[in-house]
């Protein structure tokens, strides 16, 4: 992602820890070598009043006092000398005596206004702190000159040890330390925030799928932080989406059977009555002469009259089937049936269907072939599409022919699915295609009737298809037909 918060995360904190070890370096090349020696400065002081006491106190000749001097002089490397008014040596830190003692009258003595070499630190009345080059050795020290409570003299001096020297070793290590610390945690920081970020991409990944009315994703973690409970919130609002969304599809569903419902009330009436009293004439016409045949009394023998008593029971069968099916394509356009939609796995529904009716393909010697595997979820009416499967299944059975094979398929086209039954047989004639779908159309009455086919079937699956706004059809090949129904995928 070209703006990564992973990446802005990374790149502030590294910018951050940067910026800190620049700082840090500018203000140790600038502040260390004032604090190094302010830092003497205090050294110097505390010696002088360690020693000062010491005089007041007679304590200069204790071993108390000796192991105590011995401890600051080798800490921080001072030396010193302390001299009477006599010029009598007293204490003193180094072998070289006269060189201290020496550079001690000096600083009393001489004029050092015109020295170069020489800064004043600080002074007061009985004491000088002063930076001071030594034009022999070319060493700078830090010193500290003056005169006792008690009239003795002394010098107390420390080397600056090459400060600047010091301060650019301390800089080129900060740099060395400052640019592994920042490959070290530019790539632990790459880490953490690859961590925080994935929950991130996860949600992002599940709100662009509900952007696509897909609500099988869920967020599935199981931390306590902020992102994990917008993810919690998320999944609440893919399920209230999905919700809802059923209940609109539903709703707009009915509206628009609705619409088109008042325009044609009237002729389904006067349609539907023409035909119940067509296709009930004949059975009725059958049981009728067949009932008349029983009460003259013109079969003598039994079996005849078994015959009379089958037919009467046959016919009867055929026109229950039939009045049941008128009222249940009767509920469907006129809409007292509601569609309710709701989103299911067809295949899983396709598969059941074809196992219970595994059976009834065996007995006629029918190879029946599916291959999908892959779950497909749609929006329909889950029962009313199980009847329009059964309708054209059943109808395969019927007719199948030649190599005995239906073969059912899903077609993925866009954001629908088609579902197809393909039976091989003979092809419907191409004048019949167009009245397959009316109520009572039989391309071949007499196969229809011997397996006791109503002649609706088709209108419901149209009445079914047309209540839930989506196609259906027909297709002929040289060996066989296939019949299709569309169902939305989201």
């Amino acid at each position: 992602m070209k703006y990564s918060i992973k990446k802005q995360f990374a790149m502030i904190f590294i910018g951050l820890l940067s910026v800190t070890i620049l700082l840090c370096w500018f203000i140790n090349s600038t502040l260390l070598g004032k604090y190094y020696i302010g830092n003497k400065e205090k050294v110097l002081k505390n010696a002088y009043v360690t020693v000062n006491r010491a005089f007041g106190a007679g304590e200069i000749l204790t071993e108390e006092f000796d192991i105590k001097m011995q401890k600051i002089i080798e800490k921080y490397n001072i030396s010193l000398i302390v001299l009477d008014t006599d010029s009598r040596m007293l204490i003193t830190s180094r072998n070289d005596q006269e060189t201290m003692s020496k550079r001690l009258w000096d600083n009393f003595f001489n004029d050092f206004e015109s020295d170069d070499d020489r800064v004043i630190l600080e002074k007061e009345g009985s004491y000088t702190i002063q930076r001071i080059m030594d034009p022999r050795t070319k060493t700078e020290y830090i010193e500290m000159w003056g005169v006792f409570d008690n009239g003795n003299i002394f010098l107390f001096r420390t080397a600056l040890e090459g400060i600047r020297d010091s301060v650019a070793i301390a800089n080129r290590f900060l740099a060395y330390i400052g640019i592994a610390a920042v490959i070290v945690s530019g790539g632990i920081i790459l880490m953490v925030s690859r961590k925080v970020t994935e929950p991130i991409l996860e949600l992002a990944e599940i709100s662009e799928r509900m952007a696509r009315l897909d609500f099988d994703a869920k967020y599935c973690g199981n931390s306590r932080t902020e992102i994990a409970l917008l993810g919690h919130n998320i999944n609440e609002l893919s399920n209230t989406l999905e919700k809802t969304i059923s209940e609109l599809k539903t709703a707009n569903n009915e509206l628009q059977k609705d619409i088109e419902r008042k325009n044609e009330i009237d002729e389904m009436r006067k349609e539907f009555l023409s035909n119940v009293s067509h296709e009930l004439k004949t059975p009725i016409a059958l049981i009728q002469g067949y009932a008349e045949g029983l009460k003259e009394e013109i079969n003598e023998d039994a079996e005849s009259r078994e015959f009379y008593c089958d037919v009467i029971i046959d016919e009867a069968a055929k026109m229950n089937n039939m009045v049941k099916k008128l009222l249940t394509l009767n509920q469907l356009e006129f809409g007292s049936d509601v569609v309710t939609m709701e989103r299911f796995d067809i295949v899983s529904l396709i598969r059941n269907y074809l196992q219970s009716a595994e059976i009834l393909a065996k007995q006629e010697g029918i190879h029946v072939h599916f291959e999908e595997k892959t779950a497909v979820c749609v929006w329909a009416d889950e029962f009313k599409t199980e009847e329009v499967f059964a309708n054209y299944f059943s109808n395969a059975i019927h007719h199948a022919a030649g190599q005995k094979m239906i073969d059912v398929k899903l077609e993925r086209r866009g954001k629908k699915v088609r579902v197809s039954v393909f039976n091989t047989g003979e092809p419907i004639p191409q004048e019949s295609l167009g009245h397959l779908w009316e109520k009572f159309y039989k391309v071949d009455k007499a196969r229809t009737r011997e397996y006791g086919g109503s002649g609706v079937g088709l209108s419901i699956v149209k009445a079914i298809m047309e209540s839930m706004n989506q196609e259906y059809g027909v297709i002929n090949y040289d060996n066989g037909v296939e019949f299709w129904f569309e169902l939305e995928t989201n």
